[in-house]
């Protein structure tokens, strides 16, 4: 059974690994806590399915005096109108033009979002990080980053869990990282932290969370018995 997140192994975390993974994972929405935000839903990408946030504004050290910063800042907030019309390359366009004109964390968040819809990875990726970079303190992009690390063709779930681990600590109570965190721990084999996640998330008011936390104990449970059958076998 595929797993179903709430936006791949050495056998290098690929394929296989990554078909069950990205039918399942939801990324946080594309957004930056200080700025202003649209709700949104992506899926394997950026929470197809979820609740999507778009940054709408530049860092909050920005200066309306400043020309860079203004026109910076028009170009962010056309290329959001853009995105929420659904013409994603002309969204990504104006996040680099705003990216180019003055680095900022917002812009290159949401540069990473256009990235990802377009299959993009890699870049998505680098978006994520140098915005991660100006603004560590953005569970949303600690999330993000981790969907695209799952999703990439080669996978890094390693890379996934660092970032789902940090942006736990900085969202202790968000249910939706939680459940993807959960998630990815589940398909990595690290069932008890995952069902500890699980419940976490259906507690914080995940409902669906419910039929992975009986999986899981299913699956614990079952690990028990073949290890506990293996023993008996062992002393005969």
């Amino acid at each position: 059974m595929a797993l179903q997140f709430c936006t791949r192994a050495s056998r290098n975390l690929s394929s296989v690994f990554a078909k069950s993974i990205i039918s399942a994972f939801r990324s946080r929405s594309p957004c930056h806590r200080p700025t202003s935000f649209a709700s949104w839903k992506s899926s394997a990408t950026i929470r197809v399915g979820q609740q999507r946030r778009w940054a709408t504004g530049v860092t909050p050290q920005s200066s309306a005096l400043d020309p860079a910063e203004v026109e910076a800042l028009r170009c962010l907030e056309q290329g959001t109108l853009k995105l929420e019309e659904g013409d994603v390359q002309a969204a990504k366009e104006l996040y680099q033009r705003s990216a180019e004109i003055k680095r900022n964390a917002s812009s290159l968040f949401n540069l990473g979002v256009t990235h990802y819809h377009l299959k993009e990875y890699d870049e998505a990726i680098e978006a994520w990080k140098e915005s991660i970079s100006l603004q560590p303190s953005s569970p949303d992009a600690h999330t993000n980053l981790a969907s695209a690390y799952i999703i990439s063709p080669i996978s890094r779930p390693d890379l996934a869990l660092h970032h789902l681990e940090i942006a736990s600590s900085l969202s202790p109570e968000d249910p939706e990282i939680a459940f993807n965190h959960a998630a990815v721990l589940e398909a990595t084999g690290r069932l008890e932290e995952a069902l500890d996640k699980y419940k976490r998330s259906k507690d914080h008011g995940v409902e669906r969370a419910a039929i992975h936390i009986r999986n899981v104990s299913a699956k614990i449970l079952g690990k028990k018995i073949k290890a506990a059958e293996q023993a008996e076998k062992s002393e005969e």
